[in-house]
């Protein structure tokens, strides 16, 4: 839990004046370190509690599966299922490499949503099981990007979401679409 300011300009005062006056007074440095370490530990911010950290745990599991889930649908399965994907459609080539792309992005959400899963028992075991489905998307964006068996992998991005979907809402923490930004995308 964050610190209040005035808490912080108080310590802050008291340990100048402890300081000030140690060193003034004082003809030893003992004094000096006692006072720098006792303003260290209050300038020092508290651990959160458990429970904080699972509710933290939990919305950083939904903005980044929401993430995933967005990406995946914007440029993987809408343009999947306008028939963008197939030999001599117009606009192929771009649509493909937007889909790696989105591919790799929602690769790296969908571990990171992983992670955050870990921090709350009941998303972890939700999760446990498609650990194995997130880790196979890994080489899919590679084959997007080549048009490599585009049916298959683009199914295979939409699966994968929805049972991630599935899994946070069944642990009470529903996922929904989150389209990133063209910069978002781009870092990855």
């Amino acid at each position: 839990m964050p610190v209040p300011i005035r808490r912080l300009v108080v310590a802050l005062t008291v340990c100048c004046a402890l300081l000030g006056g140690a060193t003034a007074c004082g003809s030893g440095s003992r004094a000096t370190k006692d006072t720098a370490a006792v303003a260290a530990a209050a300038a020092t911010p508290s651990s959160s509690s458990t429970v904080e950290k699972q509710k933290l745990s939990k919305t950083r599991f939904v903005a980044n599966a929401g993430l995933a889930a967005g990406a995946t649908y914007q440029w993987i399965v809408k343009p999947w299922k306008a028939g963008k994907f197939k030999k001599g459609a117009k606009g192929r080539k771009l649509a493909l490499v937007k889909a790696a792309l989105a591919g790799t992005f929602a690769y790296n959400r969908l571990k990171a949503a992983k992670r955050n899963a870990e921090g709350d028992p009941t998303l972890s075991k939700a999760l446990a099981p498609l650990s194995a489905g997130i880790d196979s998307l890994k080489n899919l964006p590679s084959k997007l990007r080549k048009g490599d068996s585009t049916d298959e992998t683009a199914g295979s991005f939409d699966d994968i979401i929805n049972k991630v979907k599935e899994a946070g809402k069944s642990a009470g923490a529903p996922v929904t679409d989150k389209v990133p930004s063209s910069s978002q995308l781009a870092k990855g």
